[in-house]
């Protein structure tokens, strides 16, 4: 490990092996923390490259728990909706609202997540606070996905080798470090989804996100990274300034193309205008939009994001398209009961 550490303290690049051995090691419970540390601090002041992004992601991968989602029948394609985190706002859950919204449309969402490291809440602490379980086996999300048509995998289940590293990530996020973690999360779900709307918190990683989700085999990727107005990095489409929208898949040229919220109709928001708090807040926030009692900006944000997804899934012929369905799937109703389905679950 002191070679590779060197080595990327030297700002070299990994080769295809070397990864494969730095992802060993950190996956090796026998391995020092202090040194997995250094060599994840030394790897993301040296700046993490598509090629190695991709590495980590096919070596990780191999360790992880497959839900075998071709053993049912799925009525519509199998979507994942979220951010890689670390843009330090403080929003509510976007990415875990939009989920039902895609789902009333008719997406199989196969959300892949974990509790909040970089936040107050992640997808699962908010979920867990709406009384959804969180800690579905790969046979229990199956059913799950058969009777509710959408479904969350909580990470440290599906990941059990990440137990080597939980303890460093936590302490390099509390020092505010970014490791390739916060990078690949979005990028491990093992249901290996047919279609998958990312948000980052760089610009540039929209190509190298976009490249690599088309070397996984997804149809359809939707790479975003937002901005507010005083120009601060949003890992969503961004209702508080212009999103980058970079497009991939396996049957299309990459695209590029930015939005703003004007062009669907909406008014800018500012950043204190869609900060959640903790999870039993954001469970609040969440239900109220699906309910329709929210009606302002925190919903207009959530229908950027469902009309995004709509449109990567193919369920709708463009985003504004999208939003127009996801409004319906609001109103109509058909939002929450995705949300009541899931809870009903839960219960069983």
């Amino acid at each position: 490990m002191d070679a590779l550490i060197h080595h990327l303290e030297d700002k070299k690049d990994l080769t295809p092996r070397e990864v494969e051995v730095a992802a060993a090691l950190l996956l090796d419970p026998a391995a020092p923390d202090a040194k997995k540390e250094r060599l994840l601090e030394a790897l993301s002041l040296k700046g993490e490259t598509p090629g190695e992004i991709a590495g980590f992601v096919e070596a990780f991968l191999e360790h992880a728990v497959d839900p075998h989602l071709g053993l049912i029948e799925l009525e519509g394609p199998t979507l994942d909706v979220c951010g890689t985190g670390g843009d330090q706002l403080d929003l509510f859950n976007v990415s875990t609202t939009t989920m039902f919204v895609a789902a009333a449309a008719g997406a199989v969402v196969v959300k892949h997540g974990n509790r909040g490291i970089t936040s107050k809440s992640g997808g699962a602490d908010v979920l867990e606070a709406l009384g959804i379980r969180i800690d579905l086996s790969a046979d229990e999300f199956r059913t799950c996905i058969e009777k509710a048509g959408l479904g969350f995998m909580f990470a440290p289940i599906y990941h059990p080798a990440f137990k080597s590293v939980i303890a460093v990530r936590k302490s390099l996020a509390a020092r505010g470090v970014k490791t390739i973690f916060n990078l690949i999360g979005p990028l491990l779900n093992p249901a290996r989804p047919e279609c998958q709307l990312v948000g980052v918190f760089s610009r540039d990683l929209c190509p190298a996100f976009a490249e690599i989700l088309q070397r996984l085999g997804r149809e359809s990727a939707w790479v975003v990274h937002g901005t507010t107005g005083d120009g601060r990095s949003v890992d969503e489409v961004s209702l508080m300034g212009s999103t980058r929208i970079f497009k991939s898949g396996s049957m299309q040229e990459m695209d590029d193309e930015e939005v703003r919220p004007r062009d669907f109709g909406f008014k800018h928001a500012g950043v204190e205008e869609l900060q959640g708090g903790d999870a039993k807040a954001n469970a609040i926030i969440l239900e109220a939009i699906l309910a329709g009692r929210e009606t302002g900006p925190k919903r207009d944000m959530v229908l950027m994001n469902s009309g995004a997804a709509l449109a990567c899934a193919g369920l709708a012929d463009n985003m504004g398209d999208g939003i127009e369905i996801s409004r319906e799937m609001i109103t109509s109703g058909a939002a929450l009961e995705k949300l009541r389905l899931l809870q009903q679950f839960s219960r069983a």
